[in-house]
């Protein structure tokens, strides 16, 4: 061998260790990530939201999913056939205001007829921002037009469900949006979610572009055929999924206001610096269980349309288990309901998502009490917090429970039901989660203010 010949495979080789150790380095980056300082919060017009995803993003280990992939700003899961609509609502124009959790360039909605009878003709509809919170009216020159397929209508099976065309749409973060829709003929059961904690609204004739809200005298609790909003955000890392029942759906919070655990947990994504940046959408349905129908599809069954299969999932996280104990047929094997949620993890592993747990909240004073249930409660808690379940866990039953009465809420907590929180419980439920637990490589049990364990 040349002396040449030797220096140059001793640069070469030199060249190899420093790839493998940026490598290296890159990669324990991507598994770890800066801990979030705890109630820290960015600067800035939180209304409007950051757009500056890289330095949000720093110490995260999270890439930006891209400038073509939708990720999801809202969602409600559709629950069943909205009673007394049998014939659907001809005739009127339906107006759903949902709130946003990240914003976006353009936006598509995705309408549900799965609990319908015969094909829904949806023949106009339309997206735009809404003037004022919880209000009917539009922002001025936002009313936009949407497409199907380039179509201005779609007519969707029974069962079935469409997706909109891309609509060129400015969408603000933490604000609310009017996504309207007319059906002209009728069109068999109205597919929706109740219990919206968000006042809709609907008007006689085909009202669907008019900004004003002066015709939209009707009002309702729930939200009618619309089942998603997506948005292209190019420095978004993807979204997390709030999958559960009624307690993830906010039930016994102040309507209109946004006071869910789901949305105390996006404004914190939005203002605390190093958090993932996600859209976050609630898929809770109030009385759900996890094993068997009843109110709305179980959670075994629906996880996958409901949860895993949402644009742009990355976590999903899990507070589910309590209405089997407590509701009939009343659960009493918790290896059952154990199984259950392995089986909900196994899902999502399989589409490469981080599944994350929740505690079961302590039910003490509520009529379903009993001692035998709350065995079965303790029982699913133990597993889960010892990491059996879950890629990582939030102790829900820890940040609420009276820690003199540990079968109880605390009573600043609960909402009087002994179930259910009330505003400052679910503050209480976003506000304790550690953001760490949402983003992959670690292992989290606790929450925040608890002693937290990280480990691979």
């Amino acid at each position: 061998m040349t002396r040449r010949n030797g220096y140059a495979l001793l640069a070469g080789l030199a060249a190899v260790v420093v790839l493998i150790s940026c490598g290296i380095f890159a990669l324990t980056g991507l598994m770890t990530g800066d801990a979030p300082p705890r109630g820290a919060r960015e600067g800035g017009d939180a209304k409007n939201g950051r757009t500056d995803g890289a330095r949000h993003g720093n110490g995260t280990g999270l890439r930006p999913a891209g400038a073509g992939q939708w990720i999801g700003t809202w969602s409600a899961s559709p629950v069943g056939p909205e009673p007394r609509t049998r014939r659907g609502l001809p005739g009127r124009s339906v107006r759903n205001v949902v709130h946003t959790s990240i914003g976006g360039t353009s936006a598509r909605i995705t309408l549900s007829n799965r609990f319908g009878n015969k094909p829904l003709v949806v023949s106009h509809a339309s997206i735009a921002v809404a003037a004022a919170s919880g209000a009917p009216a539009a922002e001025p020159g936002t009313m936009r037009p949407v497409t199907f397929r380039g179509k201005p209508s779609v007519t969707i099976p029974a069962g079935g469900s469409f997706v909109g065309d891309r609509t060129a749409i400015k969408v603000p973060y933490d604000g609310e949006l009017l996504v309207t829709v007319y059906s002209a003929a009728p069109s068999g059961s109205v597919t929706y979610h109740p219990h919206a904690r968000q006042t809709g609204y609907a008007a006689v004739g085909d009202h669907t572009e008019d900004p004003s809200g002066g015709a939209y005298r009707s009002r309702t609790n729930n939200y009618r055929y619309l089942t998603g909003v997506e948005v292209l955000n190019p420095d978004a890392n993807g979204a997390v999924v709030l999958f559960g029942d009624s307690i993830t759906d906010g039930i016994a919070s102040t309507t209109d206001a946004n006071r869910r655990y789901p949305d105390v947990l996006s404004d914190r994504l939005r203002a605390e610096p190093g958090a993932p940046h996600y859209g976050v959408l609630n898929q809770g349905i109030s009385g759900n269980r996890l094993l068997s129908d009843g109110r709305g599809p179980s959670g075994l069954s629906r996880f996958a349309a409901d949860a895993a299969d949402r644009p742009g999932v990355r976590v999903v996280v899990v507070l589910l288990g309590i209405n089997d104990i407590i509701a009939p047929p009343h659960e009493m094997d918790p290896g059952r309901i154990v199984s259950g949620l392995r089986e909900l993890v196994r899902q999502g592993h399989a589409r490469q998502q981080r599944v994350v747990g929740g505690t079961l909240l302590p039910f003490g004073g509520h009529s379903s009490w009993t001692p035998e249930r709350e065995a079965v409660r303790d029982a699913v808690n133990e597993e889960i917090r010892a990491g059996r379940v879950f890629d990582g866990v939030v102790d829900f039953d820890r940040a609420v429970r009276d820690p003199f009465a540990p079968t109880r809420m605390l009573a600043v907590y609960d909402s009087g039901d002994h179930l259910h929180p009330g505003d400052e419980g679910y503050r209480r439920m976003g506000q304790w989660m550690d953001l760490r637990v949402l983003r992959g490589g670690t292992q989290v049990r606790g929450g925040a203010g608890a002693e937290v364990e990280v480990g691979a």
